[in-house]
């Protein structure tokens, strides 16, 4: 997804599945039932490439109105 595109109707999540704030994202939005797609960059180059686009920390969110976040919690990975 480049820059200039938004996502569906959902944010996009890029994380690393070894990374204690992704984890930590993951785990409180699936709590509080907050609709998203995981985008493991680890496990898929076309998403670390699409990641880098925007930034090089995870986790790196893409809002549904194009605001890019990194880092959760006052966390980074």
């Amino acid at each position: 997804m480049p820059p200039g595109k938004k996502p569906g109707n959902r944010p996009v999540a890029y994380t690393i599945s070894t990374c204690p704030a992704c984890n930590r994202l993951k785990k409180d939005w699936t709590e509080q039932g907050i609709d998203f797609e995981e985008r493991q960059v680890d496990k898929k180059q076309t998403w670390m490439d699409e990641a880098r686009l925007y930034g090089d920390t995870v986790p790196l969110v893409v809002y549904t109105d194009g605001r890019v976040e990194t880092g959760y919690a006052n966390m980074i990975g």
